[in-house]
């Protein structure tokens, strides 16, 4: 196995793209690896950081007029962005799709999905056999059980793949705090969905801003 390690090996935003597949309703009802409300708040999430950081998303769903549209929570962040609907269970078996993803020139793909174990292995496999670096969002997928979720990871380690969840993808996208340019935007996506972590920079700002109780004498 190749290890993945080094600076290099860092997720980068200009030489990520993104891939969520299948976040529809039918494959939602049956998630039961996560919270399906926590897979709907954290996917939402990694669309927003994406967007905030200028990684390109392709959104893809399979035969939606029997699975259902693509959450809202999730297109409303690409007003207007085509979801590519296939028929194939292997998103890399679907041209239009690894079309969509080449045609941005980026090196780092990036998954999230619903199922893990099939949705997600399925072109996390295939990608990596053709050599591209295949980071997996855990927290954005989710299995219809959780020994599901959690064989499909360790087939997609044992493949080559790199697992994050969606909060170590902002960070790593972030890298240094004197990068002004998209804090404020990731700061938002925090308060929005990353629960206590949100709430304590609400509080921390709070802070800064509440006067300091003059001394009593």
């Amino acid at each position: 196995m190749t290890f993945r390690n080094g600076l290099g090996s860092l997720l980068r935003p200009e030489d990520s793209v993104l891939v969520l597949i299948d976040h529809q309703p039918y494959q939602l009802a049956n998630v039961n690896s996560h919270e399906p409300q926590m897979v709907v708040n954290n996917t939402a999430a990694l669309a927003k950081v994406a967007k905030a950081f200028g990684v390109p998303t392709i959104l893809t769903s399979v035969i939606a007029d029997r699975g259902g549209l693509i959450f809202p929570q999730i297109t409303d962040v690409f007003p207007g962005q085509e979801v590519i609907d296939r028929t194939f269970i292997n998103t890399w078996e679907d041209r239009k799709v690894v079309d969509a993803v080449k045609s941005t020139g980026r090196k780092q793909l990036i998954i999230a999905g619903l199922w893990t174990e099939i949705c997600v292995a399925m072109p996390t496999i295939q990608a990596l056999g053709e050599g591209w670096d295949v980071t997996v969002v855990t927290d954005a997928s989710g299995g219809v059980s959780t020994e599901a979720h959690e064989v499909a990871i360790r087939r997609m380690i044992a493949a080559g793949a790199n697992m994050m969840t969606w909060l170590a993808v902002a960070s790593e996208w972030q890298r240094d705090w004197a990068r002004t340019e998209h804090a404020a935007e990731l700061s938002e996506v925090l308060v929005q969905h990353a629960a206590g972590s949100g709430i304590a920079f609400l509080w921390e700002q709070q802070l800064l801003n509440t006067p300091v109780p003059g001394t009593v004498d």
